[in-house]
């Protein structure tokens, strides 16, 4: 069962990406946006194309469900709030892939910059180039089981991407920016 904050979460991210979907970040309505990620998470705000955002993305569905920083290490890099959530578990716990089947409201981290990264569970305990999206479905199509997430700055828009799951729902491996890491939500 879908708790309301982790149904939240994922509310969050259907409405942006609903309302979203077919800008690029360098379109003034989605630039505004992005900045409003930032300033509604940890600030610093530069340019909607120079630094990624899809973190503060990610940081702000959490806020705007409901999350506080006391639940929740709101961050511009993923590894930050990824290490927090596997050392300090309070809104999400950080979990391996093969630990939990991720469920509506869960975050899914993995590597990023093609396979010269290898940033695997148990070395994410440091900052380093990763991305995650919010999982806001799961279930079964022609493909198999999946869970689908929608995350920022993919492609430089807010985008959707289906995971392939395991049939006992665990995340199937990929080798092009493995799966690093599923927060599980546990609020």
């Amino acid at each position: 069962m879908v708790s309301v904050f982790a149904a939240e979460v994922a509310d969050v991210a259907l409405g942006q990406h609903a309302r979203f979907e077919f800008l690029n970040e360098e379109d003034e309505k989605l630039c505004n946006q992005i900045e409003r990620y930032w300033a509604g998470t940890v600030g610093g705000f530069i340019s909607c194309t120079d630094v990624p955002w899809s973190a503060v993305f990610v940081s702000w569905c959490v806020k705007q469900a409901g999350a506080t920083s006391d639940d929740f290490k709101f961050a511009a890099a993923h590894s930050v709030f990824v290490h927090d959530a596997i050392n300090n578990p309070r809104a999400y716990e950080g979990l391996e892939i093969t630990a939990h089947a991720p469920q509506i409201g869960d975050i899914i981290q993995n590597n990023r910059g093609g396979t010269k990264h290898g940033f695997q569970f148990a070395k994410a305990n440091s900052h380093y180039n990763s991305h995650s999206a919010i999982v806001v479905e799961v279930g079964e199509d022609s493909a198999g089981p999946y869970a689908l997430t929608i995350g920022g700055n993919e492609s430089d828009a807010i985008r959707r991407t289906r995971v392939a799951l395991h049939a006992d729902g665990t995340i199937r491996q990929k080798s092009q920016n493995p799966f690093i890491c599923v927060l599980r939500c546990l609020n």
